[in-house]
């Protein structure tokens, strides 16, 4: 069995897509994984499966999850091993905790294309750093998240692929849950 983490993109944020977790730890219970458990109200849940293919996995729960809830909600799926990866690659290293700075990490569905990243690249932010590691935007924040220039919305538009956010301490929260699977 594979350990997974879904990440869903976009749901419980300013009253929109509500989705309570017990009832989507439901959902994910009936699809063909085990082991679910969800995090936090923005919609993570980790889980194991037979299915080696996370596209597939991908598909299915977006399927599953518009069949029960009546609308689309994109899910971005990364293996533990993945996750634990976009730890290592951390490229802020301590910068974080060096001040009052916050560490996000923004999962991309796929890599972008070469020249869209170069697009991204020409971008700055007075306030803000990124940095773009394969499927994985690091976004170094000095104010609020919410006042970035790389929003999940400004990343897909410029990207061509969907992104989801997540906080540091919760995709460390979620690599913490994966390894206890």
């Amino acid at each position: 069995m594979a350990i997974y983490i879904a990440l869903l993109r976009g749901i419980n944020v300013s009253g929109q897509k509500l989705i309570k977790m017990d009832r989507l730890k439901e959902m994910f219970e009936t699809m063909p994984v085990r082991n679910v458990r969800t995090y936090i109200q923005s919609g993570n849940v980790v889980f194991t499966a037979e299915e080696t293919d996370t596209e597939r996995l991908r598909l299915l729960i977006e399927s599953k999850l518009r069949e029960a809830l009546g609308y689309g909600v994109d899910v971005v799926v990364r293996t533990k091993e993945e996750l634990e990866r976009a730890i290592a690659g951390n490229p802020f290293g301590g910068e974080e905790a060096a001040g009052e700075a916050k560490l996000y990490v923004s999962f991309l569905s796929g890599e972008p294309e070469p020249a869209a990243a170069e697009r991204l690249a020409s971008l700055r932010s007075e306030v803000d750093e990124y940095r773009l590691i394969g499927c994985e935007a690091y976004i170094l924040c000095r104010e609020r998240y919410g006042q970035s220039l790389f929003s999940n919305n400004f990343l897909e538009k410029k990207l061509g692929v969907l992104a989801t956010t997540r906080n540091w301490r919760t995709v460390n929260k979620l690599a913490a849950m994966a390894a206890e699977q």
